[in-house]
């Protein structure tokens, strides 16, 4: 309703942005960036899925430990986070540019606050 109410083309924009999303797998979670102009023209453009979504969805869970810190739901392999990483780095939206050694630490922390160990398997 945000997109009709700033008086946008909602099917316009959903026409399109379902056809940018065809291929990707049902259910996964598409951050979109909308920039509206005043002529009623809008551009917009689409982030990677959030690193939650990566995790829980590499751990085979459907949601992160009641207790984090307190209980462990799931274990993830290093080699997973590496990927995981790679897939946020190249995202070419994102302002700056972290190093990939940043972008391991952060998604470590969030397996942390998920209640999912990390092996080195």
């Amino acid at each position: 309703t945000q997109l009709g109410g700033a008086g946008l083309n909602i099917m316009g924009f959903c026409k399109d942005f379902n056809a940018k999303t065809q291929d990707f797998v049902d259910g996964t979670p598409i951050p979109v960036v909308i920039t509206a102009y005043k002529d009623r023209s809008f551009d917009y453009y689409m982030k990677t899925p959030p690193v939650t979504y990566f995790l829980l969805k590499a751990a085979g869970l459907k949601k992160g430990a009641n207790r984090p810190g307190h209980e462990t739901v799931g274990y993830l392999s290093l080699k997973h986070i590496y990927e995981i990483a790679k897939v946020k780095q190249s995202d070419p939206h994102l302002k700056t540019h972290l190093p990939l050694k940043s972008w391991v630490s952060q998604i470590l922390a969030s397996t942390k606050s998920l209640g999912i160990e990390v092996v080195r398997k």
